[in-house]
């Protein structure tokens, strides 16, 4: 039965990507337009687009100042955001400040740290990134930490728990469920940063590959990037998923427990 519901489930969520792609296929498939070719050109040039030396070259790079940057925006919105909750005063006085700076578009962010960082290089690229990433992760924080139960941490107190236990055991575990939901924003913002960072100046990366080839007229290629790209964001968000079921697992049992009751 468990089998049975996972396979009714992984067809659900390839039910509506076969539709959109075989839609796209047959539409296309007579298409005599240069900037819209056909899927099955686009298809065939993917694997002599990115082949190993390419991805070495473009991808990886592009992959690795993401998990940087967000792991940066992970570990300083987390330790930002517990201390910022935790304490009222502190959060009366930086509430204001926090959502003008929630307010900014993240993309904006990248020629103002361009021009500090310079264009080239990783560190406006990881910078970028990690500024973009760190707001939803912080603000969630706050919030998750600010909702925590005031008997839970006065029982926590009271049974005169050493502070870094309590801080693991009741207010970053108690505010996970929304710690998680900060960083699955924040990594659909990381990827969209990842791009719009390689824009500027950057001879190496997918986003500047992507440009490139549209630059050089080579359409099928550019789509094979912009697809890559999308493959890249749907992996990405499965493997997180993957870690906050683990993670969170905690959690869900409690939900379950409570519906049962």
């Amino acid at each position: 039965m468990k089998s049975r519901a996972v396979l009714r489930q992984l067809a659900l969520a390839l039910a509506l990507p076969a539709v959109l792609v075989a839609v796209w296929w047959f539409t296309s498939a007579g298409s005599t337009s240069f900037f819209w070719p056909p899927l099955a050109d686009i298809v065939e040039a993917f694997p002599k687009t990115w082949n190993g030396d390419r991805f070495a070259h473009d991808v990886l790079p592009s992959l690795t100042r993401l998990l940087l940057g967000y792991a940066i925006a992970l570990v300083a919105g987390v330790a930002l955001g517990t201390a910022i909750g935790l304490s009222r005063t502190v959060r009366a006085l930086l509430e204001p400040t926090l959502e003008f700076f929630r307010a900014v578009p993240p993309p904006v962010l990248v020629p103002i740290i361009a021009l500090f960082a310079g264009y080239t290089g990783w560190t406006s690229k990881i910078a970028t990134i990690a500024l973009g990433c760190l707001w939803p992760i912080l603000l969630n924080t706050v919030e998750g930490v600010r909702g925590l139960d005031e008997v839970l941490l006065d029982t926590a107190r009271c049974y005169r728990m050493r502070r870094g236990t309590r801080l693991r055991q009741v207010v970053l575990r108690g505010s996970s469920p929304q710690i998680a939901a900060g960083a699955r924003q924040a990594l659909s913002i990381g990827v969209i940063l990842m791009v719009i960072s390689e824009l500027f100046g950057a001879n190496r990366g997918l986003g500047a590959s992507i440009v490139q080839f549209q630059r050089g007229f080579a359409i099928p290629q550019m789509w094979t990037g912009i697809i890559l790209l999308g493959l890249i964001g749907f992996l990405l968000s499965v493997l997180f998923r993957a870690v906050e079921h683990k993670m969170l697992a905690w959690y869900r049992g409690l939900r379950q427990a409570d519906r049962g009751a």
